[in-house]
């Protein structure tokens, strides 16, 4: 199920946000030496991300990755690890780990082979994931519509990683699956706008996942999503 909480402000957000996730990876950190988390891209979580960035716990104990990356160069404006360093990666949590998801030029069988043994011994059960959500209700890169969609959404599904190539949008992909990400501890959902919001009362009207990916979130008696929403 979920929980939505609103703020006045982006900045009320942000700093609400930053202030809480830093507390769940440092209790994470006393409990079991080490934590993870994963993040989304665009541009609504860059003010969230620096705020987190000064926050004081063991950094140099956690390892960040992304929810999903679009198979591009890492210095592309369209990159979401260019984004993560730039914005996250600085300040007090300079010392983190982070877990690449782009590697080499070519997403090959092969590689994405590798990646997904690597995630499962460096990350999972992941701590923390914080989502992001499209006006199509497409959230990592688990699109409505897509090739993939069914893959993405399996409960069953054995991968943790998987590519995607959208029909809706630009870039192949890598993005962790459903089953994956249902498994950490900690799931937000960091939405802004008004736009985003009319969006957000669409995905919490019915339980359709196919038509909006992000409801399999928010619709679900396991998973306790945590709505962080600004205007």
């Amino acid at each position: 199920m979920y929980q939505l909480n609103n703020f006045d402000s982006r900045e009320q957000l942000d700093e609400s946000l930053a202030d809480k996730i830093s507390k769940i990876l440092q209790s994470a950190i006393s409990l079991t030496g080490k934590a993870s988390l994963a993040v989304s891209g665009g541009s609504t979580p860059k003010g969230f991300f620096k705020a987190l960035s000064n926050k004081s716990i063991e950094w140099k104990k956690v390892t960040i990755t992304l929810a999903d990356e679009r198979w591009v160069d890492i210095n592309s404006d369209d990159s979401n690890t260019k984004l993560v360093h730039e914005n996250l990666l600085i300040n007090k949590a300079a010392s983190a780990k982070f877990f690449h998801l782009k590697q080499g030029d070519e997403l090959c069988d092969e590689t994405l082979a590798d990646l997904n043994l690597a995630a499962n011994h460096a990350l999972l059960p992941l701590d923390v994931v914080i989502l992001g959500m499209g006006e199509d209700g497409h959230t990592a890169s688990l699109f409505p519509c897509s090739d993939e969609i069914e893959q993405g959404l399996d409960i069953n599904n054995v991968n943790s990683l998987m590519k995607v190539q959208p029909k809706t949008a630009p870039h192949q992909r890598i993005t962790f699956s459903f089953s994956a990400l249902k498994a950490s501890k900690n799931v937000f959902l960091h939405v802004c706008g008004d736009n985003k919001k009319q969006v957000l009362d669409k995905a919490l009207s019915t339980h359709d996942i196919f038509e909006m990916p992000i409801r399999a979130f928010l619709h679900n008696d396991v998973i306790d999503t945590q709505i962080y929403w600004a205007k």
